[in-house]
């Protein structure tokens, strides 16, 4: 693909299934800070303010499966780092257990899993202009967190939590895939997202220079299969492309790449290498 996807492109909705939906709601309700937004019968939606982050979708039995490919984490982004302190103080006040904390240059970020174990991020980016060392060098590593130093952003008049703060969005996506560099080949070359770094067995792509909009490991991944019909896992993740004319643009692009896209509501869903389902669609602007 010649041309890279518009600099405003984002992550949208990501849509997960687990076993039990009253129980899943509680958690990131009030553990979390999400709103429902809307509940039927077997799914919900769930969004910090308005805009759709989470969908939930009911299939009693699913369990966890290690070892297969689809979602790492997702990750919701936080505007500020006193959101972040707000969100670790009320996470300990509940006694929710917290999986990791790490410094990742470009951001501060908390690692938690819900109650399928899939995997959550919290976080809140840094100023761009500190994701570049002094050679003008884009980084990006994992580092401690600086705890005390977060919460030092606390006043004593705190007030009392309220959920997650309105401008919370779905920062980006990070994967499980089979193979990282197919996966990467398929985001960047068909897709458009332009590659930002990689760790080892990881890589990292984005629109507009952002630090990352889609991670892709195989760390848990061991082969090509992804998981059996019955786990809780990821139904799929949305990308939302600014204007319509560049999402359709895109598409042509896709089936010029032999990708098959098939109509799907507003959008698109298309299958990454690994068998990833992924919702292209556009959203007005202006």
């Amino acid at each position: 693909m010649e041309e890279q996807i518009d600099a405003g492109t984002t992550i949208g909705l990501v849509t997960l299934s687990v076993a039990d939906l009253a129980g899943s709601l509680e958690y990131y309700t009030r553990r979390i800070g999400l709103r429902l937004l809307e509940q039927h019968a077997t799914a919900a939606t769930l969004g910090a303010g308005t805009q759709p982050l989470l969908r939930l979708v009911e299939q009693p039995g699913a369990r966890l499966v290690r070892r297969a490919t689809g979602l790492y984490h997702f990750a919701l982004r936080l505007p500020t780092r006193r959101d972040l302190a707000r969100m670790i103080r009320h996470l300990v006040d509940l006694n929710t257990p917290i999986g990791g904390a790490s410094d990742h240059l470009v951001s501060e970020a908390l690692y938690l899993s819900d109650i399928d174990g899939h995997g959550i991020e919290i976080y809140r980016d840094r100023d761009r202009s500190a994701w570049y060392d002094a050679q003008g060098r884009f980084q990006m590593d994992t580092r401690p967190l600086d705890v005390p130093g977060v919460m030092a952003e606390l006043t004593e008049d705190e007030p009392a939590w309220n959920g997650l703060p309105e401008a919370t969005d779905m920062g980006h996506i990070h994967l499980q895939v089979a193979d990282v560099a197919a996966a990467r080949q398929f985001y960047t070359e068909v897709l458009g997202f332009q590659h930002m770094t990689d760790y080892p067995s990881a890589s990292f792509v984005s629109a507009g220079g952002y630090h990352h909009h889609i991670g892709m490991n195989r760390r848990a991944s061991a082969g090509p299969a992804p998981p059996p019909d019955n786990p809780a896992r990821l139904i799929s993740s949305e990308i939302a492309f600014p204007p319509a004319a560049a999402c359709q643009s895109g598409i042509r692009h896709r089936h010029a790449a032999g990708v098959a896209a098939e109509p799907v509501g507003d959008g698109w869903a298309i299958l990454d290498p690994s068998l990833n389902r992924v919702i292209v669609r556009a959203i007005a602007t202006g």
